[in-house]
């Protein structure tokens, strides 16, 4: 079994204990098996469930949410280095600068990357102190808003159906949704991996009228500015287990064309192992995409997933 994240963090190798103990004494035998086709993984509700990876094809997908960091001035330095930048082609970039900076990076940008939103109001704008509503942000230019952070889950307090409400009025005014999901160290530690991240995702099934502009971005708590960054097979197993999900409740073709997207300190030195997973359709990076250099080589990570095609 891959080693540990941390050595302070000894138990966050299993999505469940059952499960861990299956991949451990199988591993010399058929670990490529059970990471790659018929991982079975235990069920609240069932002894067991067979998750078989289904490889995407999906275009890769690169998002940079900057949080609440940055100035004018060393906004406009990242902004230039991202503009020289020789991206590859086919990777879909979108950026999410603080609201106080759309206006300065989209008049500065180039138009190769699109801008994000790093949250929304629920639905139209009015009495609202402090919020932002979709209209305005469309007016600014963004194309995209990151819902369900874990940010806005654990500290602010926002929950499922109040996220996914949230969803369903940003694509209903056209713009793109990046859907957070993820567990915190304590859910995976006790077992509760999936049923964290299905609870997530069937919140935004049970509100968004269609799936065409959605992403799912997979970023577990514990890995989320901690630098203990999940395993390649960590990951690749929630990623398809999600998409096993999203097949069965929601739809086959849904499942096959939704990007699934990793998040939690990805960096410049992990990016291409992550990126070799075929369940994993990009990233959502966090530190990292202050740095114009490194957010680059991320999105160049694409040509990992190539090279495994």
């Amino acid at each position: 079994m891959a080693s540990t994240v941390s050595s302070h963090c000894p138990q966050v190798t299993g999505l469940r204990r059952s499960s861990l103990s299956k991949l451990e004494t199988s591993h010399s035998q058929s670990f490529s098996q059970h990471v790659n086709s018929h991982l079975r993984f235990v069920s609240s509700r069932k002894p067991s469930r067979a998750v078989v990876a289904m490889a995407s094809n999906n275009k890769f997908f690169v998002g940079g949410n900057w949080k609440c960091n940055g100035t004018k001035d060393s906004i406009s330095k990242l902004v230039s280095d991202l503009n020289s930048a020789k991206l590859e082609a086919d990777v879909d970039v979108v950026v999410a600068p603080p609201f106080v900076y759309i206006d300065q990076v989209k008049n500065s940008l180039t138009d190769r990357i699109e801008i994000s939103s790093q949250n929304s109001w629920v639905g139209k704008g009015g009495a609202f102190t402090g919020e932002i509503s979709m209209e305005q942000l469309k007016d600014t230019g963004c194309k995209w808003v990151i819902l369900g952070h874990s940010e806005r889950r654990h500290i602010i307090g926002e929950d499922d159906q109040f996220i996914g409400k949230k969803a369903a009025y940003a694509l209903s005014e056209g713009v793109g949704v990046i859907a957070c999901i993820g567990e915190k160290l304590e859910e995976r530690e006790a077992g509760k991996t999936f049923d964290v991240c299905f609870q997530q995702l069937k919140a935004f099934a049970d509100a968004v009228p269609s799936w065409d502009n959605v992403v799912v971005a997979y970023e577990p708590v514990w890995a989320i500015g901690t630098g203990k960054v999940a395993t390649p097979v960590q990951a690749q197993e929630v990623h398809a287990a999600c998409r096993d999900w999203l097949k069965n409740n929601v739809s086959a073709e849904v499942a096959s064309k939704t990007r699934i997207i990793y998040g939690g300190s990805v960096n410049g030195g992990n990016c291409a192992e992550l990126a070799k997973q075929e369940d994993i359709d990009g990233f959502l990076v966090g530190g990292a995409s202050l740095k114009g250099p490194e957010f680059a080589t991320i999105i160049n990570s694409v040509t990992s997933k190539k090279v495994v095609a």
